[in-house]
């Protein structure tokens, strides 16, 4: 997911997706504890994601 395609989103959509994010942040945390995670890379994708979500969030806040 790229920051343009964020910028487009209403500050609704962009909270639903930062839910569906942590959601999966936490399922692929736990997967990893318990040795079932078979790709480490998609936790630093979704991490990046979220960091991009709170950014672009931050942004539409800041320019109100």
């Amino acid at each position: 997911m790229s920051a343009k395609e964020l910028l487009t989103k209403d500050a609704a959509a962009l909270q639903t997706e930062l839910s569906a994010l942590l959601k999966t942040q936490f399922n692929l945390r736990m997967q990893r504890a318990m040795q079932q995670l078979s790709d480490v890379n998609q936790l630093k994708k979704v991490r990046r994601d979220i960091a991009r979500v709170r950014t672009v969030m931050h942004q539409k806040a800041g320019t109100k």
